[in-house]
């Protein structure tokens, strides 16, 4: 029983994480958000609603001043005020707004986002236990080396997911007749829309596969689209 003990209690703690996180997530998102209602980005959007046959799709504005986009566990999508500031004041076009939605969109239609959160409280959970087994077998560094695996799993799994949510969004925008040349385009820009003043590497670009990656991606799907 003893040996199973720190598993269960990893279970345990994984489960509470799991509930809280998404208590919290939604208490932030409510209190600090407010819905988009820029006529030229709702254009867009209905083109993307008509191509999924949905009566419209709601976009929210989260105010904090970082640059990025998310989706949250209860599908809602958003974009930040640093993200929208920066439309509005020209180093992002209306159709690079819209792609990052439809990004979000395939988040959500993927079950990225929800998993996302269980995928944290549980990548939690499994680097206590790993802690606790690694902590008696190598006293000292079992808690960096569990933290250190589960670090490099939470990002293959976050590449992954950029990689599939890309895939969606080309072909949403494709469908939607706003085509995929403002998602790269805005690939290019992302360093330099997210870079902290210090110089350091965001930790957003961090989680994410390579520009470079991601462009030529979207640019197979789109030669096998033509071959088909």
């Amino acid at each position: 029983m003893l040996k199973v003990l720190p598993i269960l209690l990893a279970i345990l703690y994984a489960l509470a994480m799991y509930r809280f996180s998404v208590w919290r997530t939604k208490r932030e998102l409510d209190a600090r958000s407010t819905e988009l209602a820029d006529p030229r980005l709702r254009e867009l959007c209905d083109r993307m609603a008509k191509a999924l046959d949905l009566a419209r799709i709601k976009v929210h504005i989260y105010e904090i001043d970082p640059v990025n986009g998310l989706a949250a566990p209860d599908g809602r999508i958003f974009i930040t005020r640093g993200f929208y500031r920066k439309y509005r004041n020209g180093d992002v076009s209306a159709e690079e707004m819209a792609s990052v939605i439809a990004h979000e969109l395939g988040h959500v239609a993927l079950g990225h986002s929800r998993r996302r959160m269980i995928d944290f409280s549980g990548q939690n959970a499994l680097r206590t236990a790993l802690a606790m087994v690694l902590g008696r077998i190598i006293p000292g560094i079992g808690v960096w080396i569990a933290s250190g695996l589960t670090s490099l799993l939470a990002a293959r799994l976050s590449r992954s997911d950029e990689y599939e949510a890309d895939a969606y969004a080309s072909a949403l925008l494709t469908k939607a007749g706003i085509g995929t040349a403002a998602q790269k385009s805005l690939f290019g820009k992302l360093e330099a829309l997210t870079q902290s003043r210090s110089g350091a590497v965001p930790a957003w670009l961090m989680s994410h596969p390579k520009t470079a990656d991601r462009v030529a991606a979207i640019e197979k799907l789109e030669a096998k689209w033509l071959a088909t």
